[in-house]
């Protein structure tokens, strides 16, 4: 394994992924065999270095997910990872076999807590056993990565020798975790540079790390590393895994990408494809992603604040120091709340075809305002309901004016929903049945919206406790590749779903209208 390095002389920094083996050991995390197979798709089309696709040695399921990984995905390397136990070997070399690039991942602890109270060996033992694994392990298969486990609460003394030992072993790769996430920066990558300098043949191994993030410094600390020689990084899609989760792939792509000019390195992740990872594999994990997730958040290129907004719409750098949209994030960088001032509310009209004259956006803003107090969001159907009453016209394409859900626990759920088409002003019934109430409602409602919109998101938040709570509904559809996103709150979650649904396709329908967008068929499905 050699560190490669590109015209400009920036060191290529490998990234190895473990979202399908240390982030499915979040609690609620696992995943099903066909899961894991998309979500390794993803990742090579993502374009990581090294998909580590679980532990073969856990389960049947487990076995067969990373054979079929190995088997299909032949442009990625795999790893096949292992405890110093021969049964875990010869499991992880078994599923791995036809891959066209492999390695084999092995650790055993290396603290003093963990030698005494988990592995309850001597350091020699512990030395011994971890040799004797990796020689068994090379002569299946040549690339042999070794982590001594909790290293960062190693004594240096006992890590250096286990260093060395697994180096002359044959081990090809050294990978120093920070598994407890107790490191600080300024102390973890000087780590490395001591490692070289202490240990016999330190020099003539790839340097590899895996940081946890209970300190909430996974990131920084894996960039000490990259500043003291790291060449590898091991992380994870939305930084999940154990306790707080790994360093997170995209925040460390994303600062190499930004502030890259500082480290002399890069990395070959396709940072278009960032925005729908992260996506699936929240999706699928049913891990919600955090509103102020750096990069992949619901706020992380969202605005309220009045100063601000208008400074991004008359320059992006302003607020921005990322492209959302160069990571396949949907521009939304507006939101509208009771911190917003006039040229945000009349940018984000004017996206709805609405142009209002001084008197009319003065009305408007007073209304706004007066909602905005008791709203803490202004979501679209409200602006353009308040537009509405501005100008006294309908300016929504579509109109839900009434929906009516029948649920029952041993029968289909039926729903009707009434939708008024500005274009013409009739009110048409729409009918439709489902497994669930929301499922029901969307087949109403993609009756009456242009054809070709895909569902293909929706979120639910509860905005406040107790039985009045209310929810706030994010729907995301797809137009000709394009996304396009509607919100909307009520009480009733049901309600809050449709309206917010029906909001997102009345972006899609002004988009046809305004020449934004193509119109596949009919611009009416009805």
């Amino acid at each position: 394994m050699t560190t490669a390095t590109n015209a400009n002389n920036n060191k290529r920094i490998r990234i190895f992924d473990t979202t399908l083996r240390d982030g499915e050991q979040a609690p609620g995390a696992s995943m099903k065999p066909e899961q894991k197979i998309i979500i390794a798709r993803q990742l090579a089309r993502l374009g990581v270095d090294t998909i580590e696709p679980g532990f073969a040695i856990s389960s049947p399921g487990e076995f067969a997910a990373i054979q079929q990984i190995s088997r299909e995905l032949q442009e990625v390397e795999i790893a096949g990872f292992a405890r110093c136990v021969r049964a875990d070997i010869d499991a992880a070399v078994a599923a791995t076999q036809d891959a066209a690039r492999r390695r084999l991942h092995l650790f055993i602890s290396s603290s003093q807590i963990h030698l005494d109270f988990q592995l309850r060996k001597s350091q020699d033992e512990v030395i011994n056993m971890m040799k004797d694994m990796i020689s068994y392990g090379k002569q299946s298969v040549d690339e042999i990565e070794f982590s001594p486990m909790d290293a960062s609460r190693a004594s240096e003394e006992f890590l250096f020798r286990m260093i060395e030992a697994a180096i002359e072993a044959g081990a090809t790769i050294i990978n120093v975790p920070d598994t407890m996430g107790y490191a600080l920066p300024e102390e973890f990558g000087p780590l490395f540079t001591r490692i070289r300098k202490n240990v016999r043949g330190g020099d003539k191994v790839v340097y590899s790390t895996h940081c946890h993030n209970d300190l909430g410094l996974a990131v920084a600390n894996s960039l000490a590393a990259i500043r003291h020689g790291v060449t590898q990084v091991e992380v994870s899609v939305n930084g999940v895994g154990e306790r707080a989760g790994n360093c997170s792939l995209e925040e460390l792509v994303m600062a190499i990408e930004t502030r890259g000019g500082s480290f002399g390195v890069e990395t070959g992740i396709r940072s278009e494809h960032i925005y729908e990872t992260s996506r699936l594999v929240s999706r699928t994990m049913h891990f919600p992603i955090a509103f102020n997730k750096p990069i992949v958040g619901r706020n992380a290129f969202q605005h309220e604040s009045g100063i601000h907004q208008d400074g991004l719409l008359k320059n992006r750098n302003t607020y921005e120091i990322m492209d959302p949209e160069a990571m396949g994030i949907p521009r939304n960088m507006i939101i509208l709340g009771k911190h917003s001032g006039r040229h945000a509310i009349k940018h984000r009209v004017s996206e709805f075809g609405v142009q209002l004259t001084d008197t009319e956006l003065d009305d408007l803003y007073g209304r706004f305002k007066e909602k905005a107090d008791v709203q803490k969001i202004i979501t679209d159907d409200v602006l353009m309901q308040l537009v509405g009453e501005s100008t006294d016209s309908v300016v929504e394409p579509y109109s839900l004016t009434d929906v009516q859900v029948l649920a029952g626990s041993h029968r289909a759920r039926i729903a009707s929903v009434s939708i008024r088409s500005s274009e013409d002003g009739e009110e048409r019934i729409f009918t439709g049945a489902g497994e669930g109430p929301l499922e029901a409602i969307i087949h109403c409602i993609r009756q009456a919206v242009p054809s070709g919109v895909e569902f293909e998101d929706l979120e639910l938040h509860s905005l406040s406790t107790g039985e009045g709570a209310s929810g706030e509904a994010v729907v995301t559809v797809v137009y000709e590749g394009q996304r396009y996103r509607g919100t909307a709150i009520h009480n009733d979650i049901i309600l809050a779903a449709a309206r917010a649904y029906v909001s997102a396709c009345n972006s899609v329908a002004i988009a046809i209208r305004t020449g934004k967008a193509v119109v596949r068929e009919e611009a009416s499905g009805q």
